[in-house]
């Protein structure tokens, strides 16, 4: 891209276009957005030197940067990662359409029948930082829900994502439809940003994907509704009435399958019942894993290894193989603790006592509530919905991990035979 273009100009235009094409996919049936998917699915696959020597230039331009290994990773391509692109493409066509599903039809006693029908959303600008596969997956969902896309990655990405996009607009050609229905921002002017988060005459959403600092910026600075989670501080309760075999499997799982996940576990709260019991037994699983346990008095006391956790603790998403644990007097008291440092996100139970098990769903305040499962189970392709745009612990519109579904809304319809209310 040009230089000298004028950013707000540039993005005038790109809303412009994209607001075109949402009102040309809005009558586009499946068959043609399923088409556009697989056949970006094969330009994908076909061009994969192509997206690896575009990849390449990011990695030595992010090394010669300084980008530290874990952004290096998150950015790099590689024949299985784009493999499994476009293996996530071929998945999204596979899923039910939502668009146009029509629900709860009911005659009034007017005569009139009144329902809901399930559209679009419109246009939906995602910012996201670093992983080149974002582009594939964000312009899928937003294409197999009726949805033009506006997509903004990251600078350190920019070529990955520009040869993705062109795989993109590969398929749309294919399928008869608009290159326009995706858009991938060309300039790496931060403007771009700034720009998109406040075009609500074209811009139906924002979606950020990122650090909790980008997340954050975006959510303050929006003029346009912003579907987001800032962080990701999970919990684990193993209570007094848990199946201790389970839990400890349980607590292991939630905190060392992955560590860097928004799912991830960052605090074990064990009931003062059973952590003398629970608490020796985790700590060696652990350890063997190179987890640093980081308790309150009560822990520390039992596990003589372990370091005294700060009061910042409990609200640290570590991301990391750091884990807090606290012991806590009952249910009360981790329900307590939750509502305090959680973030909203994944909270889970470890009980046998169905009573205890049904007041904890009740009255936990977060978007996935479990009963002795894993928090890493929060996760769209876990939950059915195939891929996701990402997990929103907001109340409205859309709550938990958002699919095809959560990036549609409803409008009522009526029918009638002339109808005219008395």
């Amino acid at each position: 891209m040009d230089a000298k273009v004028d950013v707000k100009q540039y993005m005038q235009q790109v809303g412009q276009q994209a607001r075109q094409a949402a009102r040309v996919l809005v009558r586009t049936p499946t068959g043609p957005k399923n088409k556009a998917l697989l056949a970006t699915a094969e330009a994908i696959v076909a061009r994969e030197a192509e997206l690896l020597a575009e990849n390449r230039k990011d990695m030595e331009a992010g090394a010669a940067q300084g980008l530290d290994a874990a952004l290096l990773d998150r950015l790099e391509l590689n024949s299985q990662r784009i493999a499994a692109m476009a293996d996530g493409l071929g998945q999204i066509a596979a899923l039910p359409d939502p668009v146009g599903e029509i629900t709860d039809m009911n005659y009034r006693p007017s005569g009139i029948q009144v329902g809901k029908m399930r559209v679009p959303l419109g246009v939906i600008g995602i910012i996201y930082e670093s992983r080149p596969n974002v582009t594939a997956d964000a312009a899928a969902l937003c294409l197999k829900s009726g949805n033009a896309a506006i997509l903004r990655g990251g600078s350190e990405a920019l070529h990955s994502n520009q040869a993705i996009a062109d795989c993109i607009h590969e398929g749309l050609k294919a399928a008869g439809m608009p290159v326009e229905v995706v858009q991938v921002v060309e300039t790496t002017d931060r403007a771009a940003v700034g720009e998109l988060i406040t075009m609500a005459q074209y811009v139906d959403v924002i979606v950020p994907r990122g650090g909790k600092g980008l997340i954050e910026r975006i959510s303050q600075d929006a003029t346009v509704p912003v579907i987001k989670h800032l962080h990701g501080v999970c919990h684990v309760y193993i209570d007094d009435k848990a199946d201790l075999d389970k839990a400890i499997k349980v607590a292991v799982n939630a905190k060392t399958q992955r560590y860097g996940t928004c799912n991830t576990m960052e605090t074990l709260l064990v009931n003062e019942q059973v952590a003398e019991q629970v608490l020796p037994q985790l700590a060696r699983l652990y350890q063997d894993k190179g987890v640093e346990l980081r308790g309150d008095e009560a822990t520390c006391a039992i596990l003589k290894d372990c370091n005294a956790a700060s009061a910042g603790d409990w609200d640290t998403e570590y991301l990391a193989p750091i884990l807090s644990i606290r012991v806590v007097e009952d249910l009360t008291a981790a329900i307590e603790h939750i509502h305090q440092h959680g973030s909203g996100h994944t909270e889970s139970i470890m009980t046998e006592d169905l009573q205890r098990a049904r007041r904890f769903l009740a009255e936990v305040d977060a978007s996935s509530v479990m009963v002795n499962v894993s928090t890493r189970f929060a996760d769209g392709f876990e939950y059915g919905l195939g891929a996701e745009i990402g997990i929103s612990t907001d109340k409205i519109h859309v709550r938990g991990p958002v699919g095809l579904e959560g990036l549609t809304s409803q409008k009522y319809i009526v029918l009638g035979d002339g109808h005219i209310r008395e």
